[in-house]
């Protein structure tokens, strides 16, 4: 047997710089040692391994890190003030007012600075860091109340964050762009910044005829940077906004297979059998990754049902503190637990499954490479104060450890244990 370097597994083979021992992973009953080397994991073995630095983690779980492929950085922690209005409407049962409540939303970009979104942004992503949550799709209003600012700021806070969090950049026209005259040609220049995905609302337009010209928009300028796509799709209580299956038929048209995700989602909810049943196979066929957080609003995606006809599906945070959720923290086992009460997915397998949505699944929908925790792939990992998935959920657990590149980028400071009599 033989490690990714080709060398003989086990003591005999190289020195690693970095074991963890001791580790308990999920595809492994018992505990072992992962030997690390330039930044990349090499073996995972129940051997001993040689190495200049070693970390016992006694029995932790250790994962590979978060992953939130949905989060509106430029609002995060805006919340206060913007006020209620918007949330009022947003919360609503049947999520009828959705687009009045994002009309109200847009008051927040009167007060939209480089430094203000900038400064958010870096206690937004510290807590990614000190969460485990390591690789995060920002999506970043660019539009005509907006124009670059936004975009701007969140650029730099990915040259900032280099080295801690992968960070991409979604140029996303938030009030449409038939909409919205000048959003299209500030998409455009946002891509020509350095964003990495070209995002979409559709749904929001005044038509159905104008939704699929916002789709066919974005597609082309995905197309002309060679970026993926991420879009906001029927994110209201109308059972009649079918923008969902338009993005995946302009997957397919445009030969982009795997390269698109659907984001909320949440008129599916209302869509009779034979109307979600053909969309499911579609979604399928087109790999459309579907983005849900069930958190943030009364009405959610039919994951259970998407994830049995094969589409991948993951959960975002969404919102930190802005005008349409007050909460939120970056910490994507706090998302997992919430998802597991609101999406009735409680057994111990169904755990298992709303883990993999924050970090495989998520991965997937983000289409990292070299993500996961397997020989070959990138030395990232979150030691997590957990014995196993189950425990990490129920507990929303802290890391206790996070690493990048094999080096330590977090360390959770000492315990203090209660101390009773005997």
């Amino acid at each position: 047997m033989r490690n990714a370097l080709g060398e003989p597994k086990g003591w005999l083979n190289g020195l690693y710089e970095l074991v963890l021992k001791n580790a308990r992973v999920r595809f492994d009953e018992g505990l072992v040692n992962i030997g690390v080397r330039d930044g990349k994991i090499v073996e995972i073995s129940h051997d001993r391994l040689r190495c200049e630095s070693e970390i016992d983690v006694r029995g932790k779980l250790v994962t590979a890190p978060f992953v939130n492929p949905h989060l509106h950085l430029c609002k995060v922690y805006t919340f206060e003030k913007i006020g209620d209005d918007a949330l009022r409407l947003y919360q609503q049962e049947k999520m009828l007012d959705a687009s009045e409540a994002i009309r109200i939303a847009a008051k927040v970009k009167k007060w939209y600075s480089d430094d203000v979104i900038f400064e958010n942004g870096k206690r937004a992503l510290a807590e990614a860091v000190k969460h485990g949550c390591l690789y995060v799709r920002a999506f970043v209003d660019t539009d005509t109340l907006a124009g670059l600012t936004a975009v701007k700021a969140v650029l730099r806070l990915k040259k900032t964050f280099a080295g801690l969090v992968h960070l991409q950049v979604v140029a996303f026209p938030q009030e449409g762009v038939l909409k919205d005259p000048g959003a299209e040609e500030l998409v455009w220049k946002a891509m020509e910044l350095g964003c990495d995905v070209v995002g979409g609302i559709p749904w929001i337009e005044r038509s159905a005829e104008d939704s699929r010209l916002h789709v066919d928009k974005m597609f082309e300028i995905a197309k002309a940077f060679d970026k993926d796509v991420a879009m906001l799709t029927d994110d209201a209580g109308n059972s009649n906004l079918r923008t969902t299956g338009y993005l995946a038929r302009k997957t397919i048209a445009e030969n982009m297979v795997g390269r698109s995700s659907a984001h909320h989602a949440r008129a599916l909810s209302l869509y009779p059998k034979n109307v979600l049943t053909p969309l499911m196979q579609l979604l399928k066929k087109a790999d459309v990754s579907v983005i849900s957080n069930p958190h943030t609003g009364p009405l959610h995606a039919p994951v259970k049902q998407l994830l049995k006809h094969g589409i991948n599906v993951a959960l975002g945070q969404d919102d930190i503190a802005d005008a349409y959720y007050p909460f939120g923290r970056n910490k994507m086992t706090e998302i997992a637990f919430l998802a597991a009460h609101l999406l009735r997915m409680m057994s111990l397998n169904e755990v298992e499954k709303v883990f993999d949505m924050v970090t495989a699944k998520a991965a997937k929908a983000m289409r990292l490479v070299s993500y996961g925790l397997e020989t070959g792939g990138n030395a990232d990992f979150v030691i997590l104060d957990a014995s196993s998935v189950y425990e990490a959920v129920w507990n929303q657990s802290e890391p206790i450890l996070v690493i990048k590149d094999g080096k330590i980028i977090y360390r959770r400071e000492e315990r203090t244990e209660l101390k009773f009599e005997d």
